[in-house]
């Protein structure tokens, strides 16, 4: 069973792509990995992750500037294992189970284009469909598949805020809505 998680963002443009790499991070944390690898100039989307992980709790971590290449050699050579979600890649329900008996997973998220290298580099280069479709999404339905929803589950630790379910309006713990 796989006990730890990362994500490796590919392709980032700090001009274009700030929200949606943020929510590559804030999907990663909050559906059970562990720490993002960003392979791009952008100290602002780990502040973004960061501030929320202060308030909400768990202890995910982010950090930029990454070298893409390195990140996935030394994840391997520390017993890694590398699934590059891409829509031209084995279908996720055919792989799942393989990938799940893994200790560590290193999930890469491509975003307008992904180096050739990175498929040959990959344990397993993964189609969650062959259809164009989100990054987040892909990212969301994987670990959801990998954690095989457990992750729905957890505790997030330190959290000033949490948010108590309902079945109409929102109710919260922690500070007030609007600070």
């Amino acid at each position: 069973m796989t006990r730890e998680a990362a994500v490796l963002r590919l392709g980032h443009r700090p001009e274009r792509d700030q929200r949606v790499t943020t929510h590559v991070g804030l999907t990663a944390r909050a559906l059970g990995a562990n720490h993002m690898y960003l392979a791009a100039d952008d100290a602002g989307v780990v502040r973004s992750i960061g501030d929320v992980v202060d308030r909400w709790g768990g202890d995910f971590s982010a950090e930029n500037n990454v070298k893409w290449r390195r990140c996935i050699l030394d994840w391997k050579a520390a017993g890694g294992v590398v699934a590059h979600l891409t829509m031209y890649g084995l279908n996720l329900p055919d792989v799942i189970d393989e990938v799940r008996t893994q200790d560590r997973v290193l999930v890469v998220v491509g975003a307008e284009k992904v180096p050739g290298e990175v498929y040959g580099l990959a344990d397993y280069n993964i189609a969650v469909t062959n259809q164009p479709h989100s990054e987040i999404a892909g990212l969301a339905v994987f670990l959801d598949r990998l954690f095989e929803g457990r992750e729905l589950e957890a505790a997030f630790p330190h959290a000033k805020i949490r948010v108590v379910p309902s079945a109409h309006g929102k109710l919260a713990e922690g500070p007030a809505e609007d600070e």
